[in-house]
């Protein structure tokens, strides 16, 4: 299995974990000029940027890790150009979740608040 399909079954896995959590899905693979947001939900009254990272094993660091400074800053742009195109979404709350899938069992850890976007 190739390493784009794979990503895709993490997502796939991501967003079913996180609907069954309580979440409601908005959108999937949100893309802009910025860069891309794996997955969109409903949290209550928060909305959730979420990002997805699939790795098949631990041996050279977490999925989670791998969500650097770069990446991070692209998310957080990429999270303000959909409030400036949805503006009815940015009367709520905003976080940015990280999941991380780790092995062929697909083990998933779910990190709320994994960051937050730089003050103005």
């Amino acid at each position: 299995m190739d390493t784009l399909t794979r990503g895709k079954q993490a997502e796939e896995r991501a967003s079913h974990y996180l609907q069954a959590q309580g979440l409601q899905l908005l959108a999937r693979n949100y893309r802009s000029k910025r860069g891309e947001i794996d997955l969109i939900l409903q949290d209550k009254d928060s909305l959730v940027f979420v990002e997805v990272r699939y790795r098949s094993s631990p041996q050279f660091g977490s999925a989670t890790e791998s969500v650097d400074r770069r990446k991070r800053s692209r998310l957080v742009a990429c999270a303000q150009y959909y409030l400036q195109t949805h503006p009815h979404d940015c009367q709520q709350p905003c976080r940015f979740d990280v999941i991380s899938v780790t092995g062929s069992q697909s083990v998933i850890e779910w990190i709320p608040n994994a960051f937050s976007a730089p003050e103005p």
